[in-house]
């Protein structure tokens, strides 16, 4: 265990992941503290989601505004439908793909024990049983959902590593249970299951072509993102995932000073004059791509470029969460 130091007052603790540090975890957990820990997709920042003051923690860290939701993790589906509602499309979803990068926006059901806080006062819930097996572990030592939004202060790339979540929150948070890089590297897939049409609100891990598969017909996605009023999953405003240097899409030549993010083969004009390269694939992998997204961005984030250059990234498979991110990282950022 680490002492990383204090910041505003706490003392961030850098745990390992191993039964020791999963017990530490689960401790602080219980006693209404906030921490992160390994998922699939990105690293969480959880917190009790039954207790409204422990839930209060993550939007103080994050800075995240209220209005904005959190998804709460749960160990299996059983838990899962104590918390929600389940129609007969969301539990093929559910079935088909956790535990997985999938999350299912379902009405709550009537011994759901999220509080208000997490919900953002949404008469639905965001839930997901991850796959990572330190997170399932935590989740069964604590016994409750965890609410987890990505432990990365609001706005900015989501953290694949422990250490992206301390240049976040050192000194926010009682803990990260580290786990070394997460293996997706994009959010989990977020499927609306309200009312008879199922939409898509976020993409991400799991792909929409899977999705489609399983219940055998188009999936639309959701008309709201940029709706700053009451969006009703997380991941959703329109400036997200940002860091400091602006972000120019579909660049098919580098303008001196610029940092560019390729992908595969394709060599932009002027890539001699970039200030710094990251290719997400060279061999033009979109599950590789996927999963260094958020650290490659963080990259050339850190060379100084004022500009961060991106290449085009066909729109398939995990292409549409990549192209997501990459949209919301170059969106018009609000005031402040």
């Amino acid at each position: 265990m680490k002492d990383q130091g204090s910041i505003e007052g706490l003392r961030t603790e850098h745990l390992a992941a191993d039964d020791a540090g999963i017990a530490r975890a689960a401790d602080l957990l219980k006693a209404g503290r906030a921490v992160a820990f390994p998922t699939e997709t990105v690293y969480g920042l959880g917190a009790d989601a039954t207790q409204g003051r422990a839930v209060a923690a993550i939007y103080a860290a994050k800075e995240r505004p209220s209005f904005n939701p959190l998804i709460a993790h749960v160990a299996d589906l059983a838990a899962a439908q104590h918390q929600g509602v389940f129609g007969r499309e969301a539990l093929r979803l559910a079935e088909a793909f956790w535990p997985g990068p999938l999350t299912l926006v379902v009405p709550l059901a009537e011994t759901c024990e999220i509080t208000d806080l997490a919900r953002a006062g949404l008469p639905s819930i965001g839930l997901r049983v991850p796959a990572h097996p330190v997170a399932h572990a935590l989740l069964t030592s604590v016994g409750q959902p965890l609410a987890a939004p990505s432990a990365n202060r609001s706005g900015r790339m989501s953290p694949t590593q422990a250490e992206h979540v301390l240049a976040d929150l050192n000194g926010r948070i009682a803990a990260v249970l580290d786990a070394g890089p997460t293996s997706v590297g994009v959010e989990s897939t977020i499927v609306s299951c309200l009312g008879d049409e199922l939409r898509i609100l976020r993409p991400g891990g799991i792909p929409r072509e899977q999705l489609v598969d399983v219940i055998g017909r188009p999936l639309p996605g959701v008309g709201e993102a940029g709706n700053l009023e009451r969006p009703s999953a997380p991941g959703m405003l329109e400036s997200h995932y940002a860091p400091r240097a602006r972000v120019r899409l579909h660049a098919e030549a580098i303008r001196a000073g610029e940092a560019i993010l390729l992908f595969g083969p394709f060599r932009p004009a002027g890539l001699a004059h970039a200030a710094a390269t990251v290719n997400l694939s060279p061999s033009g992998d979109l599950a590789e791509a996927a999963a260094r997204l958020f650290s490659a961005l963080r990259e050339l984030d850190e060379s100084g470029a004022p500009i961060i250059a991106v290449v085009p990234i066909p729109p398939v498979g995990l292409g549409e969460a990549i192209n997501d991110r990459l949209a919301r990282a170059a969106a018009d950022r609000p005031p402040g």
